[in-house]
Formats: C-alpha cells, structure tokens, sequence
C-alpha cells in the first residue's frame, strides 16, 4: 500500500515523485515501463542523434496520412527513466506567454495564464547566464548556454539576421521572436534529465520506490475511485494500491491509451474491442497535436560540419577534449541554433520555429549528403489548427495503440509549413551561411514551383517530437480532467504530463511539461495538507 502511484517516470513523472518525495510522511511508487537511464549516451549531448530510434523509444508509427498519400512516419516517445527529457535534443523553450494565457482564457483553464506558471517554471530553473524576472537559479533542472556552440550555428543567426530576423539571445525572456543560440537543459556539460535533476536526489530519501522495466496495463476502479494498478515486471502481473491517488504521467500518447485500457473513454469504441467502460469519457485519445518539421538540407563546400566527426581520428580526438575539459562537439545538441519568426504576418506572436543542425542525416529518417559534409534547418508551424487521435486497435496492452495526428488537414497548417520552409531557403542564400554552401541537397534546386514544394513537403515532412493534448484540461466537452488535473467522474486519479494541454504551445515542449509536473505536485500537496477530497 502506498500513498501515491505515479505512472510514467518522464519529464513530468519524476519531477512529481521528487516533489511529493518532501513529504517525508509520504510512501511513493513510480512505475517506469523503461529502464533506468544508466546507458552513457543518455549523458553525453551529442548522443542525441542516436536516441529517436532504437530500444529507448516504444518504436511508434503514425497511421497512415489521407494528406500526405497514406505516409507513415516514426514517432519516437520515450521509453527510459527521464522520459522524453533523456532523449530530446535539450533545446530549452517554454513556448509564448500568450499561449498559456489562452489556456486560461479560451479553454477554462484557470490558474493556468503565464503569470500562474511562470513561478513553476522559474523554481525548476538552474540557469548559468540568467536571473530575472523570467529565470530561476538554483532549481532542479539545469539549463546552460552551450559550452562550444559550432561557427556554423554563428553563421545561422548571423543569416538569419540578414534574412530579417533580430538577434535574440533569450527565448524565455521579453521577446521570443528572432534568432539565436539555443539554451539547453544541460549542467557541467552533461544532459540535465529530470531523472537526473530531480529524481536522483529525491531517491536518497528512501520513500520513493522505483519499478523500471515494469509496464502498467490498468488503472484499478473501485466504486469510482482509482484504488491502484495492475502492472507486469519480472515475469509476471503485480498489483499496486495507492491510499491517495494514482497520477497518470506516461504523456501524450500513452496517458490516453492506459485510460482506454482501464475502461475510461469513449463507451461505444471501448465496446467495441471487448473493453467494459467504467466510465463514458469522450475526450480521451482526441485533440491530439503536433509539430511537423518540414527541412532543407544544405550540401557544404568543405569539411565545416559535424559530420567530419564521423572520421575514426576526429571521434577520438572529440571524446579526448571532452573527457579533459568538457568541451568540444561531444558537448553540442546538435540543435544548437534556431529562432521564431512569422509566416502569417497577421499572428499575434511568431507562428514558425527554426532549428538549425550543424550536419546532415542526423535523425532518423532524414537523408545525409553525397558529401558527406552538410547542414539542416528545420522549419515547423507552431500553433497548428489539425487535431488528430490516439485510439486503441485491441484491448491487448502489449499492441501499440493506432496514432494518428492527422497532419495538415487544415489546408491553413499546409500553407503556414510551406512559408517556413521557404523562409529556410531564404536564409541559407544569405551571405554569412552561403559562403559555406556548395549547392541545396533538398529540397533541391529543381524544386522550385508551388507544386513541386508541396510534394516534397508530403514526402519528407516528419514530426518534431511535441505530441500533446490527447487527455486535455478544461471545461469542455472534451475535457479529460479540471484545472487541477483531475479526471473527470473518477475520485484519486490525476494526470500530469503533456497530454493535459488544451493546446500546443509555440515551441519545444519539454519545459512545460516539467512545469505541469511541478504544479500539479503543489495541488497535491495542497490537498494533502486540507483534506479535500481529490
């Protein structure tokens, strides 16, 4: 028996065992389906390039796409203690003010504006450069300038001011739009999880106990209350009891699927496949979002890029300079550059990221150059209006579930990603980043009609890593839980992760769903301290 169960030991997952974890009273379980972040590139940055794919991720597809002629796309989610921290790209963004102030004002979502989470955002915060109204120092999760970011990537802002674009050196601060050196959540040049930042720590304390490699397949329901969950860990099914409450955390595509699982959504599609509904929730698994890069790739004139470390001598002189002075390419993200800008000049704050890679082929799923020297950048359109779903395809817990973000199916989002990506050619012509640049690899310079980008973008669009909302807060129909994160109908269960966004905020997510954890283990807490009911 315990007090609290949270499921999903992720971005937000450990932030709310750590914070819970101060009540020295308190007896906690966290239940990770992955292992525990021990393998070494975890913790080496530029390793990112290894993590979106292979066996820290679940190995999800998109269904195939109506708009993009039934494509089928990776969509790596994390499977590892630390969740999507241990294996994202670090880049350090909250997303707009405004963003959050539409939660609050257009989705119901009280306590929930920038002014509301901007002290959570700021006691996470351990930052090396800032402290200001809009930074913290001293928090859990560290968050760094690079310690050697790439000529390239000076090349990029340099570019991308003359493509007119301001310099920006805070994304996080006053002003989000311009372009700059990325923050990364990073501390001593070495990724920063929360596992790392928050969790680890918090273990020390001895009432936290951690299951990893233990895969929860149902939330238990007694008389409209989660009472526990049923898992399977060393070879066999286990049992749970939580006194308090069970807080869902496993994010924006698994969150929803452990719901349906347990018999909460929509009745008629739980029927369906066997599963008995406790109770008719209609909501979870819908509104689903995501950001969709579309890039072009840049073929170089020389040896200017990251790429020249893929040659045996320069691997082993990065790894020598990095484990004598912790610097150089092994402490790079790799995103290291980027910026926001507007595609609709009508939008009230910048409606495009960019992300700029010094290299070519370094995700999955993205083509290097014939070269073998090369540099990305990435465009996305930040406030799509497309919704999308997550639904189960068997009551079995092992089969993933049917994802489908239903990219660009409002032709607006199609448009708004075409202006991006020609706004990315726009500043690789420029004179700073040219001057590196052989010829365009893709889309190529036979791409030149509307027509032509549009099937290029069909073909090779992917997704940037920010599914959210498919359990979204609010008051609506749709709404999965309140404002204080509780789901709807059922006593003791919560959720508090990136599936809870109404919307998708307009920027990398991974900071904000830390903020969600810390927010929704103070309503804890408070709840706790009160007795309400929860």
């Amino acid at each position: 028996m315990y007090d609290y169960i949270i499921v999903g030991g992720g971005s937000a997952g450990c932030v709310i065992a750590a914070r819970l974890s101060e009540m020295a009273d308190a007896r906690l379980l966290l239940i990770e389906a992955g292992p525990r972040d021990d393998n070494p590139d975890i913790h080496r940055p530029v390793a990112f390039y290894k993590m979106t794919s292979g066996p820290l991720t679940w190995g999800y597809q998109t269904a195939p796409s109506k708009q993009r002629n039934g494509h089928v796309m990776l969509l790596p989610q994390a499977r590892v203690l630390g969740g999507g921290s241990s294996i994202n790209a670090m880049v350090f963004t909250r997303g707009n003010p405004k963003d959050y102030d539409e939660w609050a004002d257009e989705e119901g979502c009280d306590g929930w504006a920038f002014k509301d989470v901007l002290p959570y955002f700021r006691r996470a915060e351990d930052n090396n450069r800032l402290a200001d109204d809009y930074h913290g120092t001293g928090g859990p999760l560290g968050a760094s300038d690079l310690v050697s970011p790439h000529p390239l990537s000076r090349a990029f802002v340099l570019a991308a001011q003359e493509a007119g674009l301001p310099p920006n050196a805070d994304f996080n601060g006053a002003n989000q739009e311009g372009a700059g050196i990325y923050q990364v959540t990073q501390r001593n040049a070495k990724r920063c999880s929360t596992a790392v930042g928050y969790l680890h720590p918090a273990l020390k304390r001895g009432n936290i106990d951690l299951a990893t490699d233990a895969h929860v397949t149902k939330v238990l329901i007694e008389k409209g209350r989660a009472v526990g969950v049923e898992y399977f860990a060393n070879g066999q099914t286990q049992i749970a009891r939580a006194e308090s409450e069970v807080i869902i955390a496993s994010g924006a595509i698994g969150s929803p699927k452990l719901l349906l699982l347990s018999g909460i959504g929509p009745a008629d599609e739980l029927r369906a496949l066997g599963i008995d509904p406790v109770h008719d929730l209609p909501g979870v698994g819908k509104n689903l979002q995501d950001h969709i890069d579309v890039y072009s790739i840049h073929e170089l004139n020389g040896p200017h890029s990251y790429d020249k470390h893929t040659r045996p001598h320069k691997m082993l002189w990065a790894a020598l300079e990095y484990l004598l002075f912790k610097s150089g390419p092994v402490t790079s993200n790799l995103a290291e550059a980027g910026g926001f800008w507007f595609a609709d000049g009508d939008e009230r704050s910048p409606d495009i990221q960019f992300h700029f890679l010094p290299g070519a082929g370094l995700e999955a799923g993205v083509p290097p150059v014939p070269s073998g020297y090369g540099c990305t950048i990435n465009s996305c359109h930040l406030r799509p209006r497309s919704r999308g779903s997550v639904t189960l395809q068997s009551a079995d817990p092992i089969v993933p579930p049917v994802i489908d973000p239903n990219y660009w199916a409002e032709t607006y989002d199609f448009e708004m990603s075409l202006r991006g990506l020609e706004k990315t050619r726009e500043i690789a012509r420029q004179p700073a980043l040219a001057k590196f640049i052989r010829k365009e690899h893709t889309p190529g310079p036979d791409v030149m009609t509307r027509k032509d980008l549009e099937a290029y973008a069909k073909r090779f669009g992917k997704t940037d890593y920010h599914p959210v909302g498919t359990c979204k807060m609010g008051i609506d129909d749709l709404a999965v839980v309140d404002p204080q994160c509780r789901v709807r109908g059922i006593d003791g269960l919560r959720i508090a992760d990136s599936s809870i966004m109404p919307r998708l905020i307009s920027s990398n997510t991974n900071a904000a769903s830390i903020m969600i954890g810390e927010k929704a283990s103070d309503m804890i807490r408070g709840n706790r301290s009160t007795g309400e009911s929860s």
